[in-house]
């Protein structure tokens, strides 16, 4: 009986130094939270270098042919006079393997009112627009979605279908102007790692002490001196906000109701 009082004494003992030495669940959680704090990747922006500059590439519009058309059933037609650039042709860059790629190759980015953009790769379409004023920016687009930047590339236009509203947007396409162009809609699988960062500018050039563009990522502030593309890496899988704010040296913002822009995609 003794030998028997002695391991139940002993057996008590190990049980209440076990128990002393167990983390409390709440302290296992705080610990994994951190954990997971610590281990969590950084949002980075760096500068995309190495695709084709295709310099004499050169866009212009053949239809509508005035600022003012009318409203018809089954959309406005919009015509482009594509020289020195293959529609439908994958871009000649290792880029396209790295980004997000068209399968259908080079297009037109065709943007209405700074909304998401709508991809074209012949020069004619239809478009269904709303009656009133709209303020239409075309340019040319790699197979990868980024924008040519040569001043030859892109179209600007204000465009009247029916009747001018009374409410239209305060733009000015002489004055400084920003356009949002990528990201855009959903990501999967690989193209998750690279996202493209692109936008459109106009009658402006961004430097350090000028103006520039502050891009707001998932909360993450990253200020952009130099008109060219980027690729945002680090980025969560889910819903991913973006703001665009075109700014002054001084970090106010620059009139015109296209330039800051929200956007929100999404990575799978």
């Amino acid at each position: 009986m003794k030998i028997k009082f002695v391991s139940l004494l002993t057996l008590l003992i190990i049980l209440a130094t076990g128990c002393k030495d167990k983390p409390k669940e709440s302290e296992m959680e705080t610990e994994v939270e951190a954990a997971e704090e610590t281990t969590a990747t950084p949002i980075t922006i760096e500068k995309l270098e190495g695709s084709p500059a295709y310099a004499d590439a050169a866009l212009t519009i053949t239809k509508p042919t005035t600022e003012t058309v009318k409203l018809t059933e089954g959309g406005i037609d919009f015509a482009f006079d594509v020289k020195n650039y293959e529609l439908g042709a994958q871009t000649d860059s290792e880029i396209t393997g790295n980004l997000a790629n068209s399968a259908k190759g080079q297009h037109i980015h065709f943007i209405v009112d700074n909304d998401p953009y709508s991809a074209h790769y012949e020069p004619t379409f239809k478009k269904e627009l709303e009656e009133g004023t709209h303020f239409l920016i075309a340019f040319l687009s790699r197979s990868y979605h980024e924008s040519l930047k040569n001043p030859n590339a892109f179209v600007a236009e204000k465009v009247i279908v029916g009747q001018e509203s009374a409410d239209a947007p305060d733009v000015d396409f002489s004055k400084p102007t920003l356009i949002y162009s990528r990201p855009k809609g959903t990501y999967s699988g690989v193209d998750t790692k690279n996202l493209l960062l692109d936008f459109y500018l106009l009658n402006t050039s961004l430097s350090k002490g000028g103006n520039y563009v502050k891009a707001t990522i998932n909360g993450v502030e990253f200020e952009l001196t130099e008109w060219v593309p980027y690729v945002v890496k680090g980025l969560p899988k889910g819903a991913i906000s973006i703001k665009l704010e075109l700014l002054d040296k001084d970090g106010n913002g620059i009139p015109g109701d296209f330039n800051t822009v929200e956007r929100t995609v999404t990575l799978e």
